[in-house]
């Protein structure tokens, strides 16, 4: 390894490195991966962001799926029971998601300054903490499960069900809260290939097995609710141990071999970045999620028709702001990438292709459910009364906040690949409590319900203009991610 580069290697892993042999050379992105800091930036974006988005979009497809099964075989009580359950399971996510974001910023930055050790001791840092996080959840959440669904003032008649539901899926958290990580770990290092084809194997196990393990066919246990729960323990336990093989038969560059191991014992140093930037993170999707239900609130207070309404254009809306979600989640890997390789015109190229990207997508979808609008919410509301009226109504007011939504994601996403994450969190809190409910409640005596839709566009609006003008007037590019055991970019010139 040449002397400038050997600079890179604190002390400890110079002899880590002696003990295992010499220096390893660059390593290639590996089997579906990406180099980020090179190529054409909107095709590399593009490749990169499809199948973040169809792995997002299968994760719905799943829980979908799986509500079927529950509601068509065991009954409506069966159905209120996973929905206690997955508010537990959002709440738990988010937080590591959180983690898996601040994970992939560090990864992709190492991985752009060609630091393959470094990107491999944040990787093993963030797997090692999430494991024995998950197993602490797991075990608490088990012995916590009555007091929990007692909190959540869980009917009489759905408590039994919920309590099997929810204990079976906290058994099946290490397994998929540590996929997660593995997951945002391996996007940050480019590749999006390697989490949908596992992303691929759980659903279809998921779903698959669901039937089986609920109505006991064949030589499977008849199981009932805790069926349903345990297909799902069964998916991700094997999708985890899929990938971890597939990972190391294929050699990808995050595999820890040798003594490399030690890795998976949390560093400190490495921990206060994971945790000082991950948790602001996840906190923002638990701010949304509150948010909404506070939001639900309110739509319920205009009656039966609004709130039916209202959930059925919910359903096609969590569809049109994914590509928002995958171009957003897409541009914090290249961004990141290209910080640490110090390349800032790619970064600000990057972030322009990302904005278009998301433009059309998203604005295709908009354009697509309004044009057929009405044999669309057909699917969840039937004939032409009053609330499939309604909810072409809000579609046609509320749907086009999705495009600045969209945009701020993507500018956000830039931002958090150099490790700012406070200000989005201060955005969000501001636009979707402060901008949205003040136009709520200034606005309700002139516009009444439709006070409700226009407030998405003006919070979302919002957003967009925050980000915009902290992405061009601040100093967020002078901002240093100190990762520990990785050299830092060299200052940034004048006029970045």
């Amino acid at each position: 390894m040449a002397e400038s580069e050997q600079t890179r290697i604190d002390v400890a892993d110079e002899a880590l490195l002696d003990a295992a042999g010499a220096p390893e050379r660059p390593h290639p992105p590996g089997r579906g991966a990406f180099d980020l800091t090179k190529g054409p930036i909107t095709k590399t974006l593009l490749l990169f962001t499809l199948p973040t988005l169809a792995a997002n979009v299968l994760q719905s497809l799943n829980g979908s799926i799986n509500a079927v099964w529950v509601g068509h075989f065991l009954g409506e009580a069966a159905l209120a029971a996973t929905a206690n359950a997955t508010i537990i399971m959002f709440l738990l996510f988010a937080t590591i998601f959180g983690f898996g974001m601040a994970a992939n910023v560090i990864v992709g930055q190492c991985m752009g300054r060609g630091d393959i050790l470094a990107a491999r001791k944040a990787f093993g840092s963030s797997v090692g903490f999430c494991f024995i996080l998950s197993i602490l959840l797991a075990a608490g959440g088990w012995w916590f499960a009555p007091q929990i669904l007692h909190i959540l003032s869980t009917p009489p008649d759905v408590y039994e069900l919920a309590l099997t539901y929810l204990r079976v899926i906290f058994i099946s958290m290490p397994g998929s809260l540590i996929t997660i990580m593995l997951m945002m770990g391996l996007r940050g290092g480019g590749d999006a290939m390697t989490p949908l084809r596992f992303m691929i194997l759980s659903v279809v196990l998921d779903a698959g097995l669901n039937p089986f393990f609920i109505l006991g066919i064949g030589p499977f246990p008849h199981w009932g609710i805790a069926g349903s729960a345990t297909a799902s323990a069964i998916a991700n336990y094997v999708s985890m141990f899929a990938m971890i093989a597939y990972v190391y038969a294929k050699d990808l560059p995050l595999r820890l071999r040798g003594k490399e191991w030690r890795f998976l014992n949390p560093d400190k140093d490495e921990l206060k970045i994971i945790v000082g930037r991950g948790f602001p993170m996840g906190l923002q999707m638990i701010v949304m999620s509150s948010a909404m239900l506070i939001f639900v609130g309110l739509v319920n207070r205009e009656g039966m028709e609004t709130a039916a309404a209202y959930s059925a254009a919910q359903q096609l809306w969590n569809y049109v702001q994914m590509p928002a979600m995958a171009v957003g989640g897409a541009i914090s890997s290249m961004a990141a990438q290209n910080i640490g390789a110090h390349k800032w015109d790619r970064v600000e190229a990057s972030t322009r292709s990302g904005l278009l990207i998301n433009f059309f997508m998203t604005g295709a979808l908009i354009l697509i459910i309004l044009a057929f609008d009405r044999p669309v919410l057909g699917l969840f509301l039937q004939g032409n009364g009053g609330a499939m009226d309604i909810a072409r109504h809000m579609q046609f007011l509320a749907s086009w906040s999705f495009l600045f939504f969209g945009m701020s994601m993507v500018l956000f996403g830039t931002i958090r690949a150099n490790g700012i994450v406070i200000f989005p969190l201060i955005v969000l809190v501001v636009s979707m409590f402060g901008v949205r409910l003040s136009f709520y409640f200034g606005f309700y005596p002139l516009l009444k319900a439709d006070a409700l839709w226009w407030g998405f566009s003006a919070s979302s609006l919002f957003s967009l203009i925050a980000a915009g003008l902290y992405y061009r007037f601040s100093n967020w590019r002078e901002k240093t991610l100190h990762i520990p055991g990785s050299m830092p970019p060299p200052a940034v010139s004048a006029g970045h």
